[in-house]
């Protein structure tokens, strides 16, 4: 089932939590990046992209794990756009789509023993499920 620009947007939108309209396009958050030079797509060009809708090619970036999710661009940009959380967002779509839920609600209680942090079992559980 193929999914529209505007279905996938919207869950970028809804699993970031972004604003990306405060976006002024001013570049700070790619002029203060770490890796700026790996990526071949950067966080201004990211905020950009998903307000377009154009996340099938953000899924396919090499920058989508060159990210340090260092939150540099968060500290920098003047309106409190937040690229890193939005990469995170796309790498968790990605993450999603290659395990297709792969951790199911009714697969829990077995995986409970007291060797393993219910925590770690809760976290795999928000970021593997949709």
């Amino acid at each position: 089932m193929q999914v529209s620009k505007k279905e996938m947007s919207d869950r970028v939108f809804r699993i970031s939590g972004v604003n990306t309209r405060k976006c002024m396009k001013c570049g700070k958050c790619s002029g203060t990046c770490p890796v700026f030079h790996e990526m071949d797509i950067h966080p201004h060009q990211f905020i950009s992209m998903v307000e377009k809708g154009d996340i099938d090619e953000l899924m396919k970036s090499k920058s989508l794990w060159k990210c340090l999710s260092c939150f540099a661009c968060v500290e920098r940009c003047p309106r409190g756009v937040e690229p890193a959380k939005l990469i995170e967002a796309i790498r968790l779509i990605v993450i999603r789509k290659q395990g297709e839920n792969h951790l199911k609600a009714d697969d829990i209680p077995s995986l409970l023993n007291e060797s393993l942090p219910q925590q770690a079992i809760a976290s795999a559980f928000r970021k593997y499920s949709k």
